[in-house]
């Protein structure tokens, strides 16, 4: 029996030691987010330093980028309506986040295809990728 006690407090420290407060799981959701924003934000400089050259290209990808931001934002209050935030409780501010992030990658994704090499022949393309 004393033996059991001793796993289950050993094994009791273990799991709190592992917990995180509602602070620090907010705080770990903000920092994936800035990171997925900055990885975004490098695959779009170099989509825009690859193709230079295609103005029009060039300006309709800024034109869409500046379209998907108000997407995302108008996105982020369709699903938390500012005026619930405290509906959500301490945890709003990591549910946001996670969000943000998975919207944020989404878009990262896209916007890779125009760093991808295509075969050429594919007429419906477009102006995807990079012919090989």
């Amino acid at each position: 029996m004393k033996y059991l006690i001793l796993i289950f407090l050993f094994c009791s420290a273990l799991t709190a030691a592992s917990a995180q407060t509602q602070s620090e799981m907010n705080q770990e959701a903000d920092l994936n987010y800035k990171k997925a924003d900055k990885a975004l934000n490098a695959t779009y400089q170099r989509v825009l330093k690859e193709h230079a050259s295609d103005k029009l290209f060039i300006k309709n990808l800024k034109n869409t980028q500046r379209i998907w931001i108000q997407f995302r934002d108008a996105e982020m209050l369709t699903k938390y309506p500012l005026t619930q935030a405290n509906a959500y409780g301490s945890a709003h501010p990591m549910c946001w986040s996670l969000y943000l992030t998975e919207l944020t990658n989404e878009r990262n994704e896209k916007l890779k295809v125009w760093l991808t090499e295509f075969e050429e022949g594919d007429v419906c393309d477009g102006s995807f990728g990079k012919s090989r």
